[in-house]
């Protein structure tokens, strides 16, 4: 694969850091983006090779942070190959306990901030004549658990499959492709923040006996950026947890 330049958004941590990384390693271009300013530069620090690695803090809610990451891209790199829609928020509440305004969150975060980086960095590859978008969904769009109740974000991620094949679709003849990536169970921050204190308690949720790694997610990433024949597909990296179950 030729070297590309890559935007990551969401990557102070977790996923988003190991798809920056990999990258990195691959001898790629990437820009990164996280809401916090001090842990986007922590990651910057702790992810090297600064010569091709370029930081912007933003929150992806908003429509300026996308064009800010693909102005930088550009200025620094010459264009944008590969978008990976990482950044986003989840959590689980009650459906009955959901307000406007908590529901707002994931759909402002999650949902409009896929679409509205995504349209940035089209216009840019619109000009190559050629690019990749890669989204960042859940499993959980397609396969609920009752126990579980997450409606919110849950919504915002549906949208978000559903704007991946629409994309796929609508620009395929321009020779972009639009993808998605459902993981599963992946070891992150993110279980700590909503309370899961041993995530590998949930490796029963798949048919492999393990939860994911970031990594996992980071190497499908890495594909999806080097194929030209894929396009309007959701991909579930669930270890098998959408195509069966052990019995009890």
């Amino acid at each position: 694969m030729k070297t590309q330049t890559i935007i990551v958004t969401g990557a102070s941590t977790g996923i988003g850091k190991a798809i920056a990384g990999l990258f990195l390693e691959h001898g790629h271009n990437v820009v990164i983006n996280g809401a916090n300013k001090y842990n986007l530069q922590a990651a910057f620090e702790e992810l090297g090779h600064h010569d091709r690695l370029v930081p912007v803090a933003g929150d992806i809610s908003h429509t300026n942070t996308g064009e800010a990451l693909v102005k930088a891209a550009v200025t620094r790199f010459g264009r944008v190959d590969v978008l990976v829609n990482n950044a986003g928020i989840f959590e689980p509440k009650p459906f009955l306990d959901v307000t406007e305004a908590y529901l707002d969150q994931f759909l402002n975060v999650n949902l409009k901030g896929t679409f509205f980086t995504s349209q940035a960095a089209i216009r840019q590859m619109l000009k190559q004549g050629e690019g990749s978008i890669i989204n960042i969904g859940t499993v959980l769009v397609d396969h609920a658990i009752g126990g579980f109740p997450a409606t919110a974000p849950i919504s915002s991620k549906g949208g978000i499959h559903a704007l991946t094949r629409q994309l796929a679709a609508e620009f395929g003849k321009n020779n972009i492709r639009v993808n998605g990536i459902a993981p599963g169970i992946i070891r992150s921050p993110l279980q700590a923040k909503n309370g899961v204190s041993n995530a590998d308690s949930l490796a029963g949720l798949h048919l492999i006996d393990r939860i994911g790694e970031t990594n996992d997610v980071a190497e499908l990433a890495l594909y999806l950026a080097g194929s030209s024949f894929i396009t309007g597909e959701i991909i579930n990296l669930d270890g098998g947890h959408v195509a069966g179950h052990h019995m009890a």
